[in-house]
Parts: C-alpha cells; sequence; structure tokens
C-alpha cells in the first residue's frame, strides 16, 4: 500500500506544475493508492483556488479512480489534534492525521513532495 498525499495529487491534477511528470508516471505504475477524506477535501480546495472550479470538479470525479478514499474516524481526528498542540509541530492537521493514518496501516512509502513526511519518517516518491 502506498499513501497518496495532497502535494501529489495537486502536482497530478496541474499539468504546468513541474513535477507533474514525474507524479503522473509514479500513480501509473503504483499498486494499492490510498489516501483519505481530508486529504480529497484540502485539494479539493486548494484545485478550486488555484485552477478554477472545472478542475476541481475534474478532480472530484476522477480522486476514486486514482486512490482508494479511507473516511478518517473521529479517534484518528483526536489523535492528530493532540499531537499539534502540545508539541508545537509544524505539520498541518491533514498531514498529521496521515502521518497517523500510515503508521496504524502499516504504510512506509507516501507519493508526497512535502517533506514532512521525509521528517516523519516516512519513504516518499517521486
Amino acid at each position: 500500500m502506498t499513501f497518496v498525499d495532497t502535494s501529489a495529487l495537486l502536482a497530478l491534477v496541474n499539468v504546468a506544475d513541474e513535477s507533474h511528470s514525474k507524479v503522473s508516471a509514479v500513480l501509473r505504475r503504483s499498486e494499492g493508492l490510498v489516501t483519505h477524506n481530508y486529504v480529497t477535501v484540502e485539494t479539493e480546495a486548494l484545485v478550486r483556488r488555484r485552477l478554477g472550479a472545472v478542475a476541481s470538479r475534474r478532480f472530484l470525479d476522477r480522486i476514486e479512480v486514482i486512490a482508494e478514499v479511507r473516511w478518517v474516524e473521529r479517534t484518528l481526528h483526536d489523535r492528530a489534534v493532540a499531537r499539534l498542540e502540545p508539541q508545537g509541530r509544524r505539520a498541518s492537521l491533514v498531514d498529521e492525521v496521515s502521518f497517523l493514518f500510515m503508521r496504524d496501516h502499516g504504510v512506509e512509502t507516501a507519493v508526497a513532495l512535502d517533506e514532512d513526511f521525509v521528517e516523519e519518517g516516512f519513504r516518499t516518491l517521486p
């Protein structure tokens, strides 16, 4: 299983992004891609703001083709929130959910352009 982060999805959707080709190639040859609904929400908001409503809708129509989307449960959300405040962590709530999600599911690799994944000890592609 390989996790797909917002940063990779943004590069995939935006053909003008310098990482588009690399991310597209990695996603095309990978199996068992998974993400969670917080990544979907974050990506949609960024795509809508940067690329417009049509691109946003296209993304939403295709996300389930790109990766399996699992829903974040309350306990995972609460655990991620707890990691934000006490340690003054730099990562966003979505990233904290992603890190815990990956650990909970034994996922070691993420398709991500976000260095926070490397800092958390995960392998990233491309």
